[in-house]
């Protein structure tokens, strides 16, 4: 028998629910295997360095891990019903898309789970069944209660405040608003199949807003073209073969969403940024950077909110950079010229440091290692 691929991680979880949609999408084979604790506790950290999911193992017994990079290495082995646009304003703003979707929606997923009490038995029955099948339910609440704990931990510094509440739920209705006027008129962001920009989209809408029973029924269920949209993410149709927009169109719907994303998302970059650069002069040659730094402040719709920084952000930003400086000269101009139209030329002028990705933390490669 041919051997497959090997997905750990959960339903529930934000960036199981990416990887997942791709390999459907895709077509792959793959066996989807809940992460139980001997896996995520000792055997994913022993392989990866780091306790997460989801993680996939090769057929030649290779651990990867981390959702961009898992696609990525896939996209490169099947090229196939391909999620990277070809032509140079949809495969940048894609990229970012992926990165926003990655970055700046953890909090909204997090507030939307962790703050209602009624999302907690779905949380309980799932993750206890995963992390100790055949275990009596009194065990699997225990150790739920554990895990629980920990990601409860992490909500202050996500911005997952008292005080933040407010301008988060309204921040989220805005925006899931205009999205969903955008899917009413197109499949998917940029036109007929899913791109990487809707894989990092769909991490915090497939296990978080879509499946919690609060944000399923006040968010989701009541904006039936992302509804839709979602559906068509978890269940792809596998004959489906429509284009992308024709003429390296990206659609009026989602100017205002990118805009948002250049006044709200390139500042709180803006903010890690400086941070990284100030914690570099102390930092040991070859040595990570922290996790979580400093609170950063960025504007938030009307608000401004606060949450700690994560240099492994910036780490996403430098991926979409990238795209940009590989074009050739005339590329870059269509680039340039389109986010001028929509308030985003000073992401080009982002002075990121070289980071390159250790688990779930990013080092300076212009450090000796």
């Amino acid at each position: 028998m041919k051997k497959t691929l090997t997905l750990y991680g959960w339903h529930l979880s934000y960036f199981t629910g990416k990887v997942l949609c791709y390999l459907r999408y895709k077509g792959i084979p793959f066996t989807d295997q809940p992460v139980n604790a001997y896996t995520l506790m000792w055997r994913i950290k022993k392989e990866t360095g780091a306790m997460v999911m989801p993680v996939i193992t090769t057929p030649d017994g290779e651990w990867i891990q981390d959702s961009t990079v898992i696609i990525e290495r896939l996209e490169a082995q099947f090229s196939h019903r391909p999620v990277t646009p070809t032509t140079p304003v949809q495969q940048f703003a894609a990229s970012l898309m992926e990165a926003w979707g990655d970055e700046w929606w953890v909090p909204v997923a997090m507030h939307t789970r962790w703050s209602y009490s009624e999302n907690y038995a779905l949380f309980e029955h799932d993750a206890g069944r995963a992390l100790l099948p055949y275990f009596p339910a009194f065990l699997q609440r225990q150790v739920v209660a554990r895990v629980a704990g920990k990601l409860r931990g992490m909500l202050h510094s996500v911005g997952v405040r008292p005080e933040q509440f407010a301008l988060l739920n309204q921040w989220t209705g805005e925006m899931l608003d205009l999205l969903d006027a955008h899917f009413a008129q197109h499949d998917f962001l940029f036109g007929g199949h899913p791109t990487i920009g809707d894989f990092g989209l769909v991490g915090t809408m497939y296990g978080h807003l879509g499946r919690d029973p609060w944000p399923a029924r006040e968010l989701i269920a009541k904006r039936p073209a992302l509804q839709a949209w979602l559906e068509r993410m978890r269940h792809p149709d596998p004959h489906n073969t429509p284009t992308l927009l024709d003429g390296d169109q990206i659609a009026s719907t989602l100017a205002p969403v990118f805009k948002a994303i250049f006044a709200e998302f390139l500042p709180m970059l803006e903010g890690i940024n400086q941070q990284v650069k100030t914690a570099m002069l102390t930092l040991p040659a070859g040595k990570a950077l922290p996790r979580v730094l400093a609170d950063v402040a960025c504007p938030m719709g009307q608000g401004t909110f606060y949450r700690g920084a994560l240099p492994y952000t910036l780490w996403m930003a430098q991926r979409t950079l990238d795209i940009y400086h590989a074009m050739p000269a005339h590329a870059q101009a269509a680039v340039r010229e389109w986010l001028s139209k929509v308030g985003g030329s000073a992401f080009l002028t982002l002075d990121i440091p070289r980071l390159r990705r250790s688990g779930l933390r990013v080092v300076p490669v212009t450090q000796a290692v």
